[in-house]
Order: C-alpha cells, then sequence, then structure tokens
C-alpha cells in the first residue's frame, strides 16, 4: 500500500452515475500536486453508480468505492467514508458538481498548513453566492442558517453547508458523538465539537447538471429534529418529543371527532348493565379511532420519518399501532382508578384541580407505554 496521502475526500452517492466521472476527473485536475485518495461511498444505486467508479478504480489507485447494501444516509456515507480514509485532512463534497472543487485547495491548505480544525466552502461568506437559487429557496436557507446559529453556539455563514474539509483529529475527538442519521454532517461536527478555530472560503454554487435533488418535503422536519438534537438531544431524545406532540394533536382530533360523531346523529348505545355504563356515546370511540388513524399517519411522516413504512405495509404497521393505541387507553385508565382511589397525588387539593392532576399523570404514562411499545414493535424493525 502507498503511503498515506495528505487529503481524503469522502464524496457520498446515490444515482450519480451521470456526474460522478465528470467530478472525479476535475478532481484530479484540481488537486494536481496533491497528496489525496478519492473515497466514493455509494448506497448501492439502481443507476450503478459503483460501477462507474469500480472501473475508474482499476486505472487510478488513488479512486476507492465503498458500496453499501444495508445502512443508508448521507450523513451515514460521510461517516463510512472518515472510518476508511488515511489523510490528515478529510473534505466532503457531493458528487452533483454544485461544489466547486477549484477552492478544494484551498480548503485543505487551511487544514494541512494553517492550523484551521475545520475549513468550509461557504455560499455566504465573501466571495460566494447561491448562484441560481430561487427567492423562496433562498430565503429558506438564510432563516435556517439564522435558526442554527441562534440554537448553536456557532458563528459561521454558512452552515448548512455540504462543502467542508476538517482535521483528522476533529474527526477523531466527535465520531463517537456524532449522529449518522444527522441532517447536516458539518452541522453534526460543529455542533458537538467546542472552541473550533474554523475557516470560510466563498464559493459560487452551482446548478446541478444531471439527476434530480436529493431536496424533499422532509428536509424542513429533519433540519429543526437536528437542531433540537445537537441542543437538547442529551436530555431528551427528539422522537420522543414529536411524538408527544403528534398526540397533542390527537387529543384536538379526538373531540373534532366526537363533535362530529354528535352532529351525524349516532346513537347512544344502553347496555342495561350499570346506571354507571349507561348510555355509552358511540361518538366517543369515534373520535377515538380517528385520532389513532390520524396519530398513526403523522408518527410515519413525522416523529418516524427515517423508518416510515410505505404501501401494504402501512396495513400490518397500523394493526400494530392499533393494538398498542388500545393497550395505552386501558394503562391509561388504570393508572388514574388508581390514583383517584388512592386520593394521590395531593390531598390537600380541590377535587376538581386532583383529578386534572391525576388524568395528567395517566396521560404522561400512557404516552411513554406507548412510545416504547411502538419505537419496538411498529417502527422497530426497519
Amino acid at each position: 500500500m502507498s503511503a498515506s496521502p495528505s487529503l481524503s475526500v469522502i464524496i457520498p452517492t446515490y444515482n450519480e452515475s451521470k456526474n460522478i466521472s465528470i467530478l472525479l476527473e476535475r478532481l484530479k485536475t484540481a488537486l494536481a500536486g496533491l497528496s489525496y485518495e478519492l473515497i466514493v461511498v455509494d448506497d448501492n444505486s439502481p443507476d450503478r453508480t459503483w460501477e462507474v467508479v469500480e472501473r475508474m478504480a482499476l486505472e487510478d489507485e488513488r479512486v476507492q468505492v465503498i458500496r453499501r447494501f444495508e445502512e443508508r444516509g448521507l450523513s451515514s456515507a460521510v461517516l463510512t467514508g472518515m472510518s476508511a480514509a488515511r489523510g490528515r485532512a478529510l473534505a466532503v463534497m457531493d458528487a452533483d458538481l454544485q461544489h466547486d472543487e477549484s477552492i478544494l485547495p484551498d480548503l485543505a491548505r487551511a487544514i494541512l498548513a494553517e492550523n484551521y480544525d475545520a475549513a468550509i466552502g461557504s455560499r455566504a461568506a465573501e466571495g460566494g453566492d447561491y448562484g441560481e437559487w430561487s427567492k423562496s429557496r433562498l430565503l429558506m436557507s438564510r432563516a435556517a442558517a439564522l435558526a442554527a446559529r441562534i440554537m448553536l453556539p456557532i458563528r459561521i455563514s454558512d452552515p448548512m453547508s455540504g462543502y467542508f474539509v476538517i482535521s483528522r483529529e476533529v474527526y477523531h475527538d466527535t465520531a463517537d458523538e456524532i449522529n449518522p442519521r444527522g441532517f447536516k454532517i458539518l452541522l453534526e461536527f460543529v455542533g458537538r465539537a467546542r472552541n473550533l478555530k474554523i475557516k470560510e472560503i466563498g464559493y459560487s454554487f452551482r446548478n446541478r447538471l444531471h439527476g434530480e435533488t436529493k431536496l424533499s418535503p422532509s428536509v424542513v422536519r429533519n433540519f429543526f429534529v437536528a437542531l433540537y438534537d445537537l441542543r437538547f438531544g442529551k436530555i431528551m431524545p427528539p422522537s420522543f418529543i414529536l411524538y408527544g406532540l403528534v398526540g397533542l394533536s390527537g387529543v384536538l382530533v379526538n373531540l373534532l371527532g366526537f363533535r362530529l360523531g354528535e352532529a351525524a346523529g349516532l346513537p347512544h348505545v344502553v347496555t342495561g348493565l350499570s346506571p354507571r355504563l349507561d348510555p355509552i356515546y358511540l361518538a366517543a370511540p369515534f373520535g377515538y379511532q380517528l385520532a389513532i388513524i390520524s396519530n398513526y399517519v403523522l408518527n410515519n411522516w413525522i416523529t418516524f420519518w427515517e423508518k416510515r413504512h410505505r404501501g401494504w405495509g402501512n396495513l400490518k404497521a397500523f394493526l400494530m399501532f392499533e393494538y398498542i393505541s388500545l393497550f395505552g387507553l386501558l394503562v391509561h385508565t388504570a393508572v388514574f382508578q388508581l390514583l383517584h382511589i388512592n386520593g394521590f397525588p395531593g390531598g390537600f387539593l380541590a377535587e376538581e384541580w386532583r383529578q386534572t392532576l391525576n388524568i395528567g399523570l395517566a396521560t404522561i404514562v400512557a404516552m411513554v407505554s406507548n412510545y416504547y411499545l411502538n419505537i419496538s414493535f411498529t417502527w422497530g424493525r426497519r
């Protein structure tokens, strides 16, 4: 094996077969005179991006490809590449040709010769721009950058950049803390490391030539989940917060469903079993069932986005969610009765306030039990 290179360039890919060969050739030109390696981490692309890189690797030992069959995601791909890298400086860039490779030597030099901990290709720094972005997309990016600067102890112009170089020492010091499902890997490094010496170099963001953008409706959700995780994740996992917010929305759906059921004239059933049970208002279970449906959909597409079920897989998952929700109802009822019968807590409180407190505690216990059952069974297998 040849001596370790100074620079390792990690390029995560998915369906970039038309771009990757162009990028690798451009990098060879831009990095002439530097000791480097190019590591492509491909998530088993259907367009066989990995195969294009394999052919190039046969002709150039500085090129290698890691084809992943199980794991998915940009951040985890970057970490996979970094774990295999041998360079003193570790660069990350996209394969879609939107990052200007001509500034990469300057980014690397900041680490290798100027003793910076990180160097960032910035669209917002002096000499940089966002290219032909629409006003709405530009506004969203700037708002996201502002939110990151408010939530995290970072002072960089473009925290959303996916183009950067870090030192091997920074990687080793923070790798164990990095969330492999993080929204932006740069945010993970600068958000978890402390007192980094950072240099920003402006560049013009290019338009994509081939393929489709990776932007999706999940971007806003993932961004704010990442910010919360970086700021408060050690206190409480973001998935639990989202689960709780979805649960609160379910309360509103439940109430709305009850009112709709009453408006639709759903009958009251007289059981004859006990005066305390008569009549049963069918509008109540109707509202509860609507809340279960709403909670499943929102949890599947918001709380557990990375593990979401699709197609017919939703049927089995929904039935499991239904069973767990009904179990949660039993837990809620049992905890409330236990607290009510034993007069706990707050015997000194007025009856109305004590019942409200009992309901709140019962709701929390039921929500926590449902949360852990759902992450273990409904969404745990994915």
